[in-house]
């Protein structure tokens, strides 16, 4: 495929329209070749990493943001992108040091907010909630990641409550309505997470028809929606995996089946973990090599589930 370049009074606004699309697969491959032409384009290289960024590419998005900390040093929004790609891929040292370098007082807030996230995946819960703690009073994520912080040292109760309160703060928000679900769950409470479930679910049918929740189980041969930062924000996924473990722990076998058709279609390599071993154990009995497979796959690149 040959691209035809585009001018520099249309680029930024024939860019902008395509991701208002969402047709970021073809925007990423423009604006590649873009950079072949230009490699120091400003407006490439941002408008790149944020699409990288979006489609949950954090490592290419990095590479971008880094790009944009040396072109434009003064410009210390990128070095807080730069840092958050890393820790959204898992580089957290590399994040920290980056982190370091960012001076502006004005950006302190949003750079404690990014190592108490550091500190609460490294597991030092303690300097994560030292940290949250020292988020500005108003700020509305504070209630939310205490939450976080109990729900992590098992005082589901405690964790509740909290996030409960930072619901009706907030009003719907997926994440928030999956870790009150989470936590229900973990206190046995299975009706109750199951409410919160079936609210996640039904908002992702009405506000995200393009998601296909639901069409694989009326057996609709649909496209992979792919591990996009909208699905991410769902929180769809977790939700029906949530819903799996409920109905496989009740033995409720064609329930919790259907709870995994009824997730957003992606392709087997766009699966996350949790996904692929509800898919091995729901169907162990009828095709024990694939489900074999799944689980060795699994153990050999030490995957965890929380």
């Amino acid at each position: 495929m040959s691209f035809v370049p585009i001018k520099d009074g249309d680029f930024t606004s024939t860019i902008y329209g395509m991701i208002k699309e969402h047709r970021y697969a073809e925007t990423i491959r423009i604006l590649q070749y873009e950079l072949q032409r230009t490699p120091n384009s400003r407006a490439a290289l941002s408008l790149l990493g944020y699409c990288y960024y979006t489609t949950q590419d954090f490592v290419m998005a990095a590479e971008c943001y880094d790009k944009l900390t040396q072109l434009v040093p003064n410009h210390t929004d990128y070095k807080l992108y730069h840092a958050q790609a890393l820790y959204n891929a898992f580089m957290f040292p590399e994040a920290v040091a980056v982190m370091s370098q960012i001076d502006d007082p004005k950006m302190e807030p949003q750079v404690i907010k990014l190592d108490s996230a550091i500190k609460y995946r490294e597991e030092d819960i303690n300097n994560a909630r030292i940290l949250v703690e020292r988020y500005e009073p108003e700020d509305p994520d504070m209630e939310f990641n205490l939450a976080c912080l109990d729900y992590k040292d098992g005082k589901y109760t405690d964790a509740l409550k909290k996030f409960v309160a930072a619901s009706n703060i907030h009003g719907y928000m997926a994440d928030e309505y999956y870790s009150i679900a989470l936590c229900h769950y973990n206190m046995g409470a299975f009706t109750q997470a199951n409410k919160y479930i079936g609210e996640i679910i039904d908002r992702g049918v009405k506000d995200f028809p393009e998601l296909g929740v639901g069409l694989v189980t009326v057996g609709m041969e649909v496209r992979s929606v792919g591990n996009s930062l909208l699905l991410h924000e769902t929180s769809l996924i977790e939700a029906c995996n949530l819903k799996f473990a409920i109905e496989y722990r009740n033995k409720e076998m064609d329930a919790a089946r259907e709870a995994l058709t009824d997730m957003p279609p992606r392709s087997e390599e766009e699966l996350d973990p949790v996904t692929l071993h509800n898919q091995a154990l729901i169907n162990i009995e009828n095709n024990l090599a694939d489900s074999f497979a799944k689980l060795q796959y699994l153990l050999r690149y030490n995957h965890s589930f929380f």
